[in-house]
């Protein structure tokens, strides 16, 4: 399947969980097309882009280590994703990758994902966290910050920052999530 062929099939993907989720084993059973799928998911101003990235979440939803060979090219382009149908997606894929590499359990994440890897996406959710964004993109980014935070010791005064600076402009599904990860860092601090 063409670049071109496979995003004419994008669009016939929609909100539903079905259609998602057999586009991402299309991909998942045919690895050839990551590539091509991370070309369209990064041309952030097609109206094809968003529905790339669901279908690219799903994917890592799946099996997140299908992500390896493409963490350059992903993190690279991750900052230029703008469309807010994108945005979520994408930084639903940094919680994944944040909740792999920080797992206790062994996988191939936690060798493949390096630093310039994670200041990427460190860098990523900062700027979510910041700009006037939705709120779910800001809710996985602040559990991504979190994780990878345990790793450099100058994102948790940022973080808690950012989170008590806008806790009571945001609505009550970001103050939620705030006072979870404020109470983890405080934990973790102690």
């Amino acid at each position: 399947m063409t670049t071109t062929q496979l995003y004419q099939e994008l669009n016939y993907v929609n909100h539903s969980r079905e259609k998602r989720l057999y586009y991402a084993n299309l991909v998942i059973n045919n690895p050839n097309l990551v590539p091509k799928l991370l070309d369209i998911l990064f041309t952030v101003d097609d109206k094809i882009s968003p529905r790339a990235a669901w279908v690219f979440e799903f994917m890592c939803s799946k099996d997140i280590e299908t992500i390896i060979p493409y963490l350059d090219t992903f993190t690279e382009n991750i900052h230029k994703v703008h469309i807010d149908s994108a945005v979520r997606p994408v930084i639903k894929i940094c919680e994944l990758l944040a909740k792999a590499y920080t797992s206790k359990t062994d996988n191939k994440i936690k060798k493949a994902l390096n630093a310039v890897h994670k200041e990427r996406i460190i860098e990523t959710c900062f700027d979510h966290m910041i700009n006037n964004g939705k709120v779910a993109p800001k809710a996985y980014g602040m559990t991504t910050l979190y994780l990878l935070g345990k790793s450099y010791d100058w994102v948790y005064p940022e973080l808690v920052l950012i989170l008590e600076r806008d806790f009571q402009i945001q609505s009550a599904a970001f103050k939620a999530r705030a006072k979870q990860i404020l109470k983890k860092i405080k934990k973790v601090r102690s």
